[in-house]
């Protein structure tokens, strides 16, 4: 995958059908985080450090069949849907692979909590 300067050039870099789902997605993640985002390793990373990738809290990151939407401290936050998949460490996330599997008000209380949480590291 080619490397992007930003954000907005990663999601524009994606098949139309992915852009379109970060197209809902991103301005979620950025009313939580408003500035935090920047492309570190390659795609999209969420960080409340002065650099990007210091101390992340959630990433977004395109593969052929989906979008991946995970949290660095993902198996702490309260998943009432039971929609998050235990990761490495303490990570986790979801798999979207089209804009009806978005559900803003889950995703907003996700990105709430790991704030939070990232707060008190």
């Amino acid at each position: 995958m080619p490397q992007f300067a930003t954000v907005e050039a990663y999601r524009d870099g994606l098949p139309a059908a992915q852009q379109d789902l970060l197209g809902k997605l991103l301005p979620l993640i950025d009313a939580e985080f408003p500035g935090a985002g920047a492309v570190w390793h390659g795609h999209p990373v969420w960080s409340l450090g002065a650099k990007p990738g210091q101390s992340p809290v959630c990433f977004v990151k395109a593969y052929a069949g989906h979008v991946s939407f995970g949290f660095w401290q993902g198996q702490a936050l309260t998943d009432p849907s039971g929609r998050l998949t235990a990761g490495a460490r303490e990570m986790a996330s979801v798999k979207l692979r089209e804009v009806a599997d978005l559900d803003s008000a889950l995703f907003a209380g996700w990105l709430r909590q790991a704030r939070e949480l990232a707060g008190r590291r």
